[in-house]
């Protein structure tokens, strides 16, 4: 199952920069040839890196590519090191469920109340932070997946 939820994202991400190679290729057809730049193509690119960045975060995450710090792992045995392992993705399910869950829900919910829209588009800005609460669960995924596969391996003795 984590095999086709990370094939999903590196499709939806593939998408999203495909559209945005598209749309900063219009933008630069416009201002220079036309010249007359279309007024959305910033602002859609725009919202594009935006979503591109946090479902790459998302991915990242899936992929176990984020940044990490091995100094301390190193000088642990492997239950120790396995224990450690569930410290740090408890930690990474606290922040992604209280920032990108709780936060980005609360967020898109504020962004709709107020009637936010963007200045060329005219799009609902709370479209462009679901993002947000979408990454999280994509997270909250990965990361309760690893947690029970630890726990399995300690369970088992490994």
């Amino acid at each position: 199952m984590k095999n086709h939820v990370n094939s999903f994202l590196e499709w939806a991400m593939a998408f999203l920069l495909g559209v945005m190679v598209l749309d900063v290729f219009w933008g630069v057809i416009t201002r220079y040839l036309l010249e007359s730049q279309s007024s959305w193509t910033d602002e859609l690119a725009r919202f594009l890196l935006v979503w591109l960045s946090i479902l790459g975060a998302a991915y990242a995450s899936g992929k176990k590519l984020h940044i990490a710090i091995d100094l301390l792992p190193q000088h642990l045995n492997q239950k120790q090191q396995n224990y450690l392992d569930i410290v740090i993705h408890l930690l990474v399910l606290l922040f992604a469920v209280a920032v990108f869950l709780i936060g980005g829900i609360r967020y898109v919910y504020i962004s709709f109340a107020l009637g936010q829209t963007s200045p060329a588009l005219q799009l609902p800005i709370g479209f462009v932070y679901m993002v947000l609460p979408i990454s999280g669960a994509f997270i909250l995924y990965f990361k309760l997946s690893e947690l029970f596969t630890i726990i399995k391996k300690i369970k088992n003795g490994n």
